[in-house]
């Protein structure tokens, strides 16, 4: 594998961090992850308006030039043959001696992109199962942060439950998954936390709200309780890695007998349309 490093491509074994990078010592960074298939970048666009806002949240200058970030990505995806994966980008503000306040004056920010394959995953096909968890990460979650050690607890609560996902609820109101947005259906209406500070406004949110949209289906962006997940009609979560997942039991417990809804299902289509577009050139 290789990876952009600061401005070089270089084998990603031979990129060399400093330990007084503050993406490796306070986690002061943001990252992307940006879906390919067939070797194109997925709606790299959206991820790009996204970078930027986190790094303007996080006073972090000077921004990369996407344009440059987007060529490095596709010498890459060329060099490491992958088609359908991930690529990865993250910047830091940069290594500097060790203080909490952001170094006077700034340092050059550290830059750091690679690609690798991923297999489609199983649950997008036959429903995925997932475990409640709360919700104790910061109060900043719309911030594409590397602070994700919360995330990673939940995720893995979730493994040792033989789950694919954790659904996370803060004062008895579901905020999102581990790594996933979550929508349910109720009677023709579907539910979904707005995108204020306490969730990641994903990628794929945004284009399910769209789709959703085109299908007919009405859309509500409210919190929901986690008695309302129990008693919805469907379930499913949306992210970059798990396009749009069925959920099909939380907790051990089927929602809707255990079954993939027609919403869900329907959603599910519309977005692998949107995928085989992207697979043969057709789209973003």
């Amino acid at each position: 594998m290789h990876a952009y490093w600061n401005g070089e491509i270089l084998p990603l074994d031979a990129v060399r961090v400093s330990p007084l990078d503050r993406g490796f010592v306070f986690g002061d960074g943001v990252y992307e992850v940006i879906r390919l298939y067939g070797g194109r970048l997925f709606y790299a666009d959206r991820h790009w308006a996204r970078l930027a806002r986190s790094l303007q949240a996080l006073s972090i200058a000077p921004a990369p030039d996407p344009a440059a970030l987007e060529d490095a990505l596709r010498q890459l995806i060329a060099k490491d043959g992958v088609e359908d994966g991930i690529a990865y980008v993250q910047v830091t503000r940069g290594a500097a001696p060790r203080t909490h306040a952001f170094p006077a004056p700034p340092v050059a920010p550290s830059v750091l992109a690679y690609v690798q394959p991923i297999p489609r995953p199983a649950s997008i096909d036959r429903g995925g199962r997932a475990v409640l968890y709360p919700d104790l990460r910061w109060q900043r979650v719309d911030i594409k942060s590397v602070n994700l050690l919360g995330n990673v607890l939940a995720k893995q609560h979730a493994v040792e439950a033989g789950a694919d996902e954790a659904i996370l609820h803060r004062g008895g109101l579901i905020t999102e998954g581990s790594s996933s947005n979550v929508f349910i259906v109720k009677k023709g209406i579907a539910f979904t936390h707005p995108a204020t500070h306490a969730i990641l406004n994903g990628i794929t949110r945004q284009l399910v709200l769209e789709l959703m949209g085109e299908l007919g289906l009405p859309v509500v962006e409210r919190p929901f309780s986690i008695e309302a997940l129990w008693e919805a009609d469907e379930v499913f979560i949306t992210s970059t890695i798990n396009e749009v997942t069925p959920i099909v039991a939380v907790d051990g417990i089927p929602i809707a007998g255990g079954k993939i809804g027609p919403w869900t299902a329907a959603v599910r289509a519309a977005f692998s349309d949107l995928v085989e577009r992207v697979r043969v050139g057709a789209g973003a």
